[in-house]
């Protein structure tokens, strides 16, 4: 590493204190409403909105970098990304990290700790053999990582996302359990939080909820259950993947679409 990287390396201290944090929010009265962002910009305007956290989403970050999501990006674009979105806001951030991206647990940590992270999304799916990893090889890296990102003297805050229903795994009447079964054996090696991705109806998320007895993340799309029901179901965080870089990217649409049509882009 050379003298200028590690004169632009984050604080430590001020990384670990930022993921304690983080951790700390998952236990409020309400959900802990946390904006994907996607670079500097985006991140200063939801911070200064009064968001006490933040997160990124690897499919709006890897599109801004004009790469596809699933860890078509180089990691040293994500990681470098994470550290300008992390470097512009004083409050904590979790990064998406994918699947890890092919690095062993002490590797990843390293490089989430010197982006300033906060705390991580690790998922479950296996981007070079196609489906789901083995649940206990998934708890084995997640123990890892949290053992490294220790060791480094940041207690990262692990959110472990569960791939089942992004992968149609089995029966639509096996997922439920299959779902459950993952979060708690990710649960005893170490996550904080577990984020059953695509949970498809609120019947799931309240059984989900109810049956790993720890935090839940659920992701908020277009016509899901409100964050009123979520807070009485006991949801810990909600996110929002690409949705609000979508949003954004459609808002932006229309206005060079009147541009082009020679009106005033600004008088919608």
């Amino acid at each position: 590493m050379t003298a200028q990287a590690r004169a632009t390396m984050p604080d430590k201290r001020l990384v670990a204190q930022r993921a304690d944090q983080l951790r700390a929010l998952h236990y409020g009265d309400r959900p802990l409403v946390l904006p994907n962002v996607w670079d500097a910009a985006s991140a200063k305007v939801a911070a200064a909105a009064g968001f006490p956290a933040l997160a990124t989403g690897s499919a709006s970050v890897a599109e801004v970098l004009g790469h596809a999501d699933h860890e078509a990006a180089p990691p040293s674009e994500m990681f470098a990304a994470a550290a300008r979105i992390t470097g512009a806001v004083e409050v904590p951030v979790t990064v998406d990290v994918e699947a890890g991206y092919g690095l062993p647990p002490s590797s990843l940590g390293a490089r989430l700790t010197e982006a300033g992270a906060a705390g991580c999304n690790l998922e479950d799916s296996d981007h070079l053999l196609g489906g789901l990893m083995p649940a206990e090889k998934q708890a084995e890296r997640l123990a890892w990582l949290r053992a490294a990102t220790r060791a480094a003297g940041v207690d990262l805050v692990i959110n472990a996302r569960v791939d089942v229903f992004v992968q149609e795994w089995g029966s639509p009447s096996e997922r439920v359990a299959e779902t459950v079964r993952r979060a708690l054996i990710y649960f005893e090696a170490g996550a904080d939080c577990v984020y059953p991705i695509l949970a498809p109806d609120a019947e799931t998320i309240r059984e989900l909820v109810a049956s790993v007895k720890g935090p839940v993340n659920v992701l908020h799309r277009p016509g899901s259950p409100s964050f009123e029901e979520l807070a009485r179901w006991g949801v810990a965080r909600v996110t929002f993947g690409p949705g609000l870089h979508r949003a954004t990217m459609r808002a932006f649409g229309d206005m060079v679409a009147r541009l082009a049509g020679g009106a005033d882009p600004y008088d919608s």
